[in-house]
């Protein structure tokens, strides 16, 4: 953030160190115009020379750069030389209220002396000096290890022009572009050309020619690059290449939680987009999720983002024939599905997280409330509460049940123990399989460690592993990339229209869990299994619509990398 203060620097020596990199320049376009510039582990600050008293010096933290280039003039007669400083500070937006990162330049004329090459070889100095200490002063999060991508990296940037309302090929060259060119950012650009070629092409490619997989695209093409990664017979290696996130489609969820786990203020559309490639900049790589999830037809997949059944999968789905309003679809697909509000009959277990239990005040223990509601008015007649805190364990008031349920696949078994499966070994005895240690065969009961849900009447079931589903839908807000938790949940037949759109609305805010809807139970899993019963019906992965039927997921902490500030 640039900083103002009237204070007047100490005797520094001229174009030297002394505690700090000090030096005088020239004003790019006015050489009667004349800056002093010291630089300091954690600030560049500039001040206009002047007989004026109270001077006005202008710092900026080297956390908001992301590079600096010194270069010769245009004009061949200029013995002087350059560098420029690019940052992407926070600063008041023009028109609506809050900050967002906005770029600014920095720009100065190098010519101590008359030998040009001196001159280029100073501004290089300067240069390098500010590229080191930015990079040394990366934002991180307190409690998060990271690790930061090789220097000079080499980038793959998959981007799908299709994606979104179809811009984000333009989105890339008006946006990004310039901001790894800043950077000093070499990148390849592949277009991709039909549905799993990204998939297809991770899947083969010399990955050892890549430092990072960069998706620009909505959440569709990091899927497919995940499973195609996971597909590899290499995949313990593959899946540790840093994979960044630059949002170009209709959901952003990723990219909307990346920024939002970079403790950024909130940004959509362009603003998300340059939060995003600054992080990408910036380099930091941290540990991200996986869920491996398994269908009937023994077809098994990677998500990183949710699974979703009932009215959040088929508003994802249905709402694409909007695809080129953007954003908006969704809540065009919300209100559709909400005028014919469909309720699913299935079964939902699910293994939870062990940790002890933090009942809201006036809450009911999960074991003895009555099976319906004791008050279903409570939604349909009063509005919902926006929180800005809500509590992270808003419980259910529906009963779950601790004995064997009536049908046969979500009883439990006698035995708590799961025994697990043997890693899988190619012929030549090196590659080895992930194991779901914590899944049964989905033929086989769940074990008694499990929580079977006696309700068979849902609206929706979404299982869901970062902060957000949508640029605007802040669902689990004290979600994190590498928290190791599935966040299950559900609504149960019951809630009214209104109470469902104000969940929705509220989700906003990330207030949907100080509703005291009791149609909304949310719970902390490592593990679920879900069996619908309704014959038809949608299942998505990741918002990509899979197979129908029984399925079954187990979370997977850290396994991939994810560059994130």
């Amino acid at each position: 953030m640039e900083k103002d203060a009237s204070e007047p620097d100490p005797s520094c020596q001229r174009n030297g160190v002394v505690g700090a990199l000090y030096g005088e320049f020239t004003d790019t376009l006015n050489d009667r115009v004349r800056y002093s510039v010291s630089l300091t582990e954690s600030t560049l600050s500039i001040q206009r020379i002047s007989s004026s008293p109270g001077r006005t010096k202008v710092v900026f933290d080297l956390t908001d750069c992301v590079g600096c280039r010194a270069y010769r003039g245009p004009d061949s007669a200029d013995v002087g030389a350059y560098f420029t400083a690019y940052f992407y500070p926070f600063k008041r937006r023009w028109m609506t209220a809050g900050v967002a990162r906005q770029r600014v330049e920095q720009r100065f004329r190098v010519a101590l002396v008359q030998d040009p090459l001196a001159n280029l070889q100073e501004a290089e100095r300067w240069a390098r000096a500010i590229r080191d200490a930015s990079v040394l002063q990366a934002p991180r999060r307190d409690g998060v290890a990271y690790t930061l991508v090789r220097r000079p990296c080499r980038v793959m940037i998959l981007v799908n022009p299709h994606s979104g309302r179809g811009q984000a090929l333009q989105l890339f060259t008006g946006h990004v572009q310039g901001m790894l060119t800043e950077a000093a950012v070499p990148y390849t650009l592949v277009l991709t050309e039909h549905q799993n070629h990204a998939r297809e092409l991770v899947r083969k490619a010399d990955l050892s020619q890549w430092d990072a997989l960069v998706i620009m695209s909505g959440d569709g093409l990091l899927f497919e690059v995940i499973n195609g990664l996971m597909e590899r017979e290499d995949w313990q290696e593959a899946i540790q290449t840093p994979l960044g996130i630059l949002p170009g489609g209709s959901g952003n969820a990723l990219a909307a939680s990346v920024h939002h786990y970079s403790q950024s203020p909130p940004a959509w559309n362009e603003e998300l987009l340059l939060s995003c490639g600054f992080m990408l900049c910036k380099g930091l790589v941290g540990s991200l999720d996986l869920v491996s999830i398994h269908l009937a037809s023994q077809q098994r997949l990677f998500s990183f983002l949710s699974l979703a059944w009932g009215f959040v999968a088929d508003v994802d789905i249905e709402s694409e024939k909007y695809r080129h309003v953007g954003a908006i679809r969704f809540l065009m697909g919300t209100l559709v599905r909400l005028a014919t509000l469909r309720v699913y009959q299935g079964k939902l277990a699910y293994l939870p997280v062990k940790e002890a239990p933090k009942l809201p005040k006036g809450s009911i223990k999960a074991n003895h409330p009555p099976s319906t509601p004791q008050h279903p008015s409570l939604c349909s007649s009063l509005p919902c509460p926006l929180i800005p805190d809500p509590s992270p364990n808003q419980n259910s008031r529906h009963n779950h049940n601790s004995t064997n349920s009536n049908h046969n696949t979500l009883t439990k078994s006698s035995n708590n123990a799961i025994t697990a499966k043997r890693p899988e070994t190619q012929s030549d005895g090196k590659t080895i399989a992930l194991v779901d240690s914590l899944l049964p065969g989905l033929d086989q009961p769940v074990p008694e460690s499990w929580t079977v849900v006696n309700e068979e009447d849902f609206v929706l079931v979404l299982a869901i592993y970062q902060s957000h589903l949508a640029e605007d839908l802040w669902t689990v807000p004290g979600a994190m990339a590498d928290d190791g938790l599935i966040h299950l949940f559900y609504v149960t037949a019951g809630i009214s229209r209104p109470a469902l759109l104000r969940l929705f609305l509220a989700m906003e805010k990330g207030a949907h869990l100080a509703c005291g809807c009791p149609y909304l139970v949310y719970e902390k899993v490592k593990a679920l299994r879900l069996e619908p019963i309704s014959r038809q019906g949608m299942i998505t992965v990741d918002g990509e619509m899979v197979e129908y039927g029984p399925v079954q997921a187990q979370i997977h902490p850290g396994l991939a990398r994810l560059i994130y500030g």
